[in-house]
């Protein structure tokens, strides 16, 4: 199949390498230089050539405004759509948005899927993220072996907009175990026992959890290089509050984990990884988890 692939960044560009190797013929635009492992790509002047090109369009972006930019800004994908062909938004972006985005698209002739993806950099390199995906039925079942190459578990939510619903509510899960695991490490070393035997304790209980294992071993061994940057993160939190304020609901412990990353963006450390919001608290408390 002809496929384009537009942002290819940390996760992106492993995504696209995997839709490569399964033999797809594919079609690139990025501003940066193209990995090598993608040397056999097809790189396109502009994001309408891409679609022109392409039968099934992924995009891997960072906010709602560049998705809207790559979509239907200037040489944008809109140019290049044509019936038969789909866009399969990856990104994580507003839900809100994204059912306006996928009506502009539908308008042109061609069919939308919401797949954001959760699993970070090293989901995408193993080809093992979890795709939340809206769409229609017959559309979801159409991308999916597309899909099957990037992720294993892929699950067809609902319509349009529902897979970044889903998204959201993944970043907030996440967000408030990275925010406990931070209080409850920097609990234990404060009252002077080892937050590494502490967390190999917990492990074996009913407070294990993939956050503990991976992220709490990150606060221990201070390893804050990004798979997800508290950047992005925070991006993700002010979707979650910006619909929580549509819907009149209170989401205060999410606002609560929005503030901590606040904090860590306020002190320089907003392109550290997620798992970094302990140094919020660490600096309230004026004591490390553990030594750097």
């Amino acid at each position: 199949m002809k496929i384009g692939f537009i942002g290819l960044g940390i996760m992106g560009a492993p995504m696209a390498g995997h839709l490569l190797a399964a033999g797809h013929e594919l079609f690139v635009r990025t501003r940066s230089k193209v990995p090598e492992a993608l040397k056999a790509a097809t790189v396109c002047a502009t994001n309408t050539d891409v679609a022109r090109a392409a039968d099934v369009i992924f995009l891997m972006l960072p906010d709602t405004p560049d998705v809207e930019l790559v979509l239907f800004g200037k040489d944008g994908v809109e140019g290049g759509l044509a019936k038969g062909k789909t866009v399969v938004d990856m990104s994580s972006i507003s839900p809100m948005s994204t059912k306006d985005f996928a009506k502009r698209v539908n308008a042109a002739g061609a069919d939308y899927v919401d797949a954001p993806v959760s699993g970070g950099e090293v989901g995408a390199k193993a080809a093992s993220l979890t795709i939340m995906c809206g769409a229609e039925p017959a559309v979801f079942e159409r991308v999916l072996p597309l899909l099957q190459a990037m992720g294993k578990n892929i699950t067809l939510v609902g319509g349009n907009g529902d897979g970044q619903t889903t998204k959201v509510a993944n970043q907030i899960i996440v967000a408030l175990n990275i925010a406990a695991v931070g209080e409850a490490l920097l609990f234990a070393s404060k009252a002077g026992a080892d937050p590494a035997k502490v967390r190999q304790a917990l492990m074996g209980g009913f407070a294990a959890s993939r956050i503990l294992e991976v992220h709490g071993e990150r606060m221990i061994k201070r390893t804050f290089a990004p798979g997800f940057r508290i950047q992005l993160h925070q991006k993700d939190l002010g979707l979650a509050l910006q619909g929580a304020r549509e819907l009149g609901v209170s989401l205060p412990q999410t606002a609560g984990a929005a503030q901590l990353m606040q904090a860590c963006a306020a002190n320089g450390m907003a392109e550290l990884d997620h798992s970094a919001l302990v140094k919020a608290l660490e600096l309230m408390a004026g004591h490390e988890v553990a030594p750097a």
